[in-house]
């Protein structure tokens, strides 16, 4: 016996596509450190996210709203070593951060990422310098844009990029942190 099945049958609403679709799960955990809290997401991928704040609640609110369709689980477990090398970094970040990182961006933003990790630990480089890596054609601009938009402090380190002046220019994760951080880098 043949089955027919009509075309139209076979199309879902919306609504259902969005109940069928593989929902992503980020887990994640927060922490103290010298900077104040740190919350630290990864996907099966690797970290996604490394936040800094003052207030638990408000780095979980900044996670949902990077990963809105996401599904956040907190679980220390799964974090845990994640976590514990974030903390150990900002105390000792001659040691180095290595993670695996799921990032996520434009491809001109994981450029930019990508060659943001490869400044050493306690040196900096001016926003046109590091422009000049990515392009002759790259701004100072496009380099501060995908700063803003980093989701993964400490291991994409965006507080090593200073103003041509030398000043630092304005941090996500607020300019003290990013102070602190250049001074214990220099330092270690």
């Amino acid at each position: 016996m043949n089955l027919m099945i009509s075309d139209a049958a076979l199309q879902l609403s919306p609504t259902a596509k969005r109940a069928n679709a593989a929902v992503e799960m980020l887990f994640y955990a927060t922490g103290e450190c010298a900077l104040g809290k740190v919350l630290v997401a990864r996907s099966a991928n690797g970290v996604c996210a490394i936040l800094l704040g003052a207030d638990s609640g408000e780095l979980e609110a900044d996670l949902a709203a990077r990963f809105p369709e996401a599904m956040l689980v907190a679980n220390e477990a799964i974090v845990r070593d994640d976590l514990a090398k974030v903390i150990r970094f900002v105390d000792k970040p001659a040691e180095g951060l290595h993670l695996a990182l799921d990032m996520r961006g434009t491809a001109l933003q994981r450029r930019v990422w990508d060659k943001m990790r490869s400044i050493p630990v306690g040196r900096t480089v001016t926003y046109m310098e590091l422009a000049r890596w990515i392009s002759p054609m790259a701004s100072a601009r496009v380099i501060a844009g995908a700063c803003a938009a980093n989701p993964i402090a400490l291991a994409i380190p965006c507080h090593r990029v200073i103003r041509t002046d030398g000043d630092l220019a304005g941090y996500r994760w607020g300019i003290e942190r990013k102070r602190e951080l250049i001074r214990k880098e220099t330092i270690a």
